[in-house]
């Protein structure tokens, strides 16, 4: 479609990097990753980088770097470069993983929404599975509640971080952070409110990162609950405190009062 208008189609990688997907192969003019992302994958590098296949399109952005003065030094493109060494263990280990929690979360009574692409329930998981060589590991659910059972659940796991894409699983609520500063009526229309929960899922073992969610997901559905039954109905007959007390006995001799 860009190219029926006369446009330039760019994507932005960086959720795939180029392990997972190679735009340009597809028909893109551009393609731009956050190095800083999966490529580097130790949270120590601010880096962007810019791709294309089109002599032309290179020649403009080569002008453009060398008037602006957008080079990177030379110790952070060695932390990229030691980075990419590993790119694609850390893809595979990641994707794993990611898959594996994608599927407790969809079954687990906490959540009520899941957004993987590697999962059968997402709209586009067809076309995720042609064009990628993976799923990647970003995962999206909202959590059965409101703002406080976000905030029991991003208290319980990972760490809590605006960025992605490194070793360590990384938990952030767009709502309240990265997107914090757009107007509410347009959260709305994308679907970000307090129960929308981003996850960045690093290389940790996957036992410990799913008991982890589950622990989280636990806290946050007891905090729903009641904690106890109304108190039975005072009786005339009783006490001068208008307390039944036998009602009372046989209620706590039944446990109800543990909810």
């Amino acid at each position: 479609m860009a190219k029926r208008f006369g446009a330039y189609l760019a994507v932005d990688n960086t959720f795939c990097s180029p392990y997972f997907q190679n735009p340009l192969e597809h028909g893109a003019d551009i393609v731009v990753h956050s190095v800083t992302k999966y490529i580097c994958g130790h949270s120590d590098v601010v880096m962007g980088v810019v791709c294309t296949n089109d002599e032309e399109i290179y020649e403009q952005l080569r002008f453009t770097q060398n008037g602006v003065g957008a080079v990177p030094s030379p110790f952070d493109c060695y932390l990229a470069h030691r980075g990419l060494k590993t790119l694609h263990v850390r893809m595979e280990a990641a994707s794993r993983n990611a898959m594996a929690i994608a599927l407790f979360l969809e079954h687990h009574e906490g959540v009520s929404k899941v957004v993987y692409p590697g999962l059968e329930s997402h709209p586009q998981h067809g076309l995720a599975k042609n064009q990628q060589h993976g799923f990647g590991a970003m995962i999206t659910f909202y959590c059965n509640g409101g703002r406080e059972q976000s905030s029991i659940i991003l208290q319980s796991i990972f760490t809590l971080a605006e960025s992605l894409g490194a070793v360590e699983s990384l938990a952030e609520c767009p709502s309240l952070m990265t997107h914090a500063s757009v107007p509410d009526g347009e959260r709305v229309k994308l679907g970000i409110n307090d129960t929308l929960i981003r996850l960045s899922v690093g290389i940790e073992s996957c036992n410990d990162l799913i008991d982890d969610l589950n622990q989280a997901l636990n806290a946050a559905v007891a905090s729903k609950k009641p904690m106890f039954l109304p108190q039975p109905e005072p009786d005339d007959a009783d006490s001068d405190i208008g307390i039944n007390i036998e009602a009372t006995e046989e209620v706590e001799e039944k446990g109800y009062w543990d909810w």
